[in-house]
């Protein structure tokens, strides 16, 4: 099934219709999505990061849990399958998919799911209207980096700790950076130090080239700090260039995630940032207009994301965070993908 969740789009599969050995599924998925192609115009992905993604879903065999999804990033041009990251925008349609699929039992008028995210062990409860025990796809929430209106999926996510260094600030390579994941790892930057006032379009931004590559020194740093090893060819962590906000919202992001900066923002990326910009030395804490209570306006290249994320900080200096954010899904096609014969 091809959806849109949030603001990507992905191929969802129920994970029995796959092959169970890894390198056999990833043949199979660059196959089906056309990569690697800049165009990708031999298969499902769209030319780009964020339309070049898949689901995979199941029942889950985990106490507490209901469903099992893997998200998977499709390279463009490149033949790769990475699992190093989690996606919150396609994790907006694996509740209705499971429904769709039969892997869960609808509610007559709403149903909730509790998802494990596979690739990051976090676990998300997931509400959406099923009346009459159907998906319902259409409704009146909006967000920013999707026409029109649709159904309001809420996602509920929180407990880890955000700081994988422990501290609010680190140095790398001559600039201050605040390492956080609420969700997905991300890198935070003052914009004005790379020369970047905040309201440049994704476009203007990747014809830079210097600054490409002095975001990429620093994200290879970042990477091992964070836990994650040698990131060279990851996709993560997300490095995010924050200035002042400019349309009332908390703060302003533009994001390289890692190559393409992004159009918009991720779900989890958005709560990632919220969560930073609330901790005290953090970098974006002193630029950002922080209210007494949430949600928290995060300015991006198409809008504003309403991050709803508040953080705690423990009796030993730990922070953490619960986020809640409002999504929306819809289901473009079912049926029968033909892969192409081989790469």
């Amino acid at each position: 099934m091809l959806l849109r969740g949030g603001t990507s789009k992905g191929a969802y599969f129920v994970a029995d219709d796959l092959p169970s050995a890894p390198d056999a599924r990833d043949d199979l998925l660059l196959r089906i999505m056309g990569s690697p192609d800049p165009a990708q115009i031999d298969g499902l992905g769209g030319a780009h990061p964020l339309t070049s993604k898949v689901a995979i879903v199941s029942r889950s065999t985990e106490p507490g849990v209901d469903i099992d999804y893997l998200f998977l990033q499709i390279g463009v041009d490149q033949p790769t399958v990475s699992d190093a990251q989690t996606c919150g925008n396609l994790l907006a349609g694996v509740g209705p998919f499971a429904v769709e699929r039969g892997l869960w039992s609808p509610d007559p008028e709403r149903t909730t799911v509790r998802i494990r995210l596979i690739n990051t062990g976090d676990l998300a409860i997931e509400t959406f209207p099923t009346p009459h025990g159907r998906v319902d796809y259409d409704g009146t929430a909006a967000i920013d980096g999707v026409p029109g209106t649709a159904a309001g999926i809420r996602i509920e996510l929180g407990g880890r700790a955000l700081l994988p260094t422990g501290a609010a600030a680190d140095e790398i390579d001559g600039h201050t950076v605040t390492l956080v994941d609420n969700g997905m790892p991300v890198v935070l930057l003052r914009a004005d130090e790379f020369g970047v006032s905040g309201d440049e379009s994704a476009d203007e931004l990747e014809g830079r080239t210097a600054l490409r590559e002095a975001v990429e020194r620093i994200r290879l740093i970042a990477g091992p700090r964070m836990g994650r090893g040698d990131v060279a060819e990851a996709t993560v962590p997300k490095m995010f260039l924050l200035s002042p906000p400019r349309h009332g919202g908390a703060i302003s992001t533009r994001a390289f995630i890692p190559a393409r900066v992004h159009t918009s923002i991720g779900v989890l990326m958005a709560a990632s940032v919220a969560a930073g910009i609330q901790i005290p030395g953090a970098v974006g804490a002193d630029i950002a207009d922080i209210g007494a209570d949430g949600p928290y306006g995060i300015e991006h290249p198409g809008g504003i994301f309403p991050a709803d994320v508040a953080v705690h900080r423990g009796a030993d200096g730990t922070w953490t965070a619960t986020s809640t954010s409002l999504r929306t899904a819809r289901k473009i096609f079912d049926g029968v993908v033909f892969p192409r014969p081989r790469l």
